[in-house]
């Protein structure tokens, strides 16, 4: 015989179990689409193809449609998952450090890595293959091309790099012309535009000038480095910090186990030439932050 107490509790317990699961779907009512972004390291037409398999297998995955955004410079990921627009994000190391410095509430889960397994790459300077110039201090009064403030290879890095040589850029070079994305860079090069142009390489197989040239957009024995800088932490991807739990989960499982869950997807985006994403921390970016913070106050002296 069930006492009137035994009724509540089981009520109670009934009631418990039933809402659990709608519980753990709630985050899809708030979040009937999200949005994944990424900064423009290559044209608009390139990151398309690039990430769309992607995005197909993470919206599989999370059963809620996600959205590609291609961003039109690095500060509108920051500015967009600031303003809580951008739900996931592609970012490079400096443009993630800045985030973080100016309180955008994200974190970095899944970094990429190298075949070998390490989870660096580097800036180098580029010159025409038959340029007279052997070191960066042959180019003075000549162009230099960077990519966006918010760089790390194409920015941060060289302005460090060449702080370190006793060199400003604003006076030594002619001209620092920002281009807005590596693969300009490179065509900035390539037309006369800059001598010398800043930009990222992992290894002997794989930089952004070897994948301009898998799309006949530029010849890699056209160009020759004339330095090649420290290793730099791989790029993160970020979500924000306060989405739900369960959601975050589902997203870092997806992306954690793109190599092996949707492989044709996954080789879309590294076309072979790169291991697969695996778990990072905001940790990981303190160096890259200690650099930015180094290039603002090279930039604060300049302009006081």
């Amino acid at each position: 015989m069930l006492t009137r107490r035994h009724t509540l509790k089981l009520a109670a317990a009934g009631l418990a179990a039933a809402a659990a699961p709608a519980f753990a779907q709630d985050w899809k009512a708030k979040y009937p689409e999200l949005v994944f972004g990424i900064i423009p390291a290559e044209n608009a037409s390139g990151v398309v193809e690039r990430y769309t398999p992607f995005v197909n297998y993470l919206s599989k995955e999370l059963g809620t449609k996600v959205t590609l955004r291609i961003a039109n410079d690095y500060a509108a990921i920051i500015e967009g998952q600031r303003a809580g627009n951008i739900h996931i994000g592609m970012y490079g190391p400096a443009s993630f450090a800045r985030a973080r410095v100016t309180g955008v509430k994200v974190d970095a889960f899944a970094i990429e890595t190298n075949l070998d397994g390490t989870k660096g790459y580097h800036s180098v300077f580029y010159v025409k293959k038959d340029s007279p110039f052997q070191k960066v201090e042959d180019l003075k009064g000549k162009n230099l091309g960077l990519v966006d403030p918010n760089s790390t290879s194409g920015n941060n890095v060289p302005r460090y790099v060449l702080d370190k040589m006793g060199i400003d850029p604003d006076t030594f070079f002619n001209k620092v012309i920002y281009t807005g994305s590596h693969e300009n860079a490179i065509i900035a090069l390539q037309q006369g535009t800059v001598d010398m142009a800043a930009n990222w390489w992992n290894d002997e197989n794989e930089s952004n000038l070897l994948r301009m040239a898998r799309k006949n957009m530029a010849k890699a024995e056209d160009f020759r480095i004339i330095y090649k800088s420290d290793l730099i932490v791989n790029s993160p991807m970020a979500y924000l910090s306060d989405l739900p739990d369960d959601l975050k989960a589902k997203i870092r499982d997806a992306v954690l186990n793109l190599a092996t869950k949707d492989k044709a997807a996954f080789d879309k985006i590294y076309e072979g030439k790169q291991g697969p994403l695996v778990a990072v921390d905001n940790k990981a970016y303190d160096p890259v932050i200690e650099l930015i913070t180094f290039v603002d106050k090279l930039r604060k002296k300049k302009s006081s």
